[in-house]
């Protein structure tokens, strides 16, 4: 192999946190269709999609520092979805 492209190989997986066989291994499946990105997203996208965060241990059953990090993260969240709702309707007013 090209000791160039051997460097790049290196620092790829390195990159990704796995061995240069690895890094190998998931080219030559994904080269042979065995492994699809896309694919993988979907089924990433539809387990998400039926994952609730607010099931599961109620707050105040949480050690304080858990529970100020859940309350933080749900902040976020509701920011990030506030923001985006804004986005969509700025982007919807331009449109008309």
């Amino acid at each position: 192999m090209d000791p160039l492209l051997e460097k790049e190989l290196e620092l790829a997986a390195k990159r990704k946190g796995i061995t240069k066989s690895q890094f190998i291994v998931e080219a030559v499946e994904r080269a042979l269709g065995r492994k699809d990105p896309a694919a993988l997203y979907r089924q990433v996208m539809d387990e998400a999609a039926h994952h609730h965060v607010a099931e599961g241990v109620p707050d105040d059953a949480l050690p304080g520092h858990k529970a100020a990090l859940r309350t933080s993260l749900r902040a976020a969240h509701a920011g990030q979805q506030d923001d985006y709702a804004a986005y969509l309707a700025q982007r919807k007013r331009t449109s008309d």
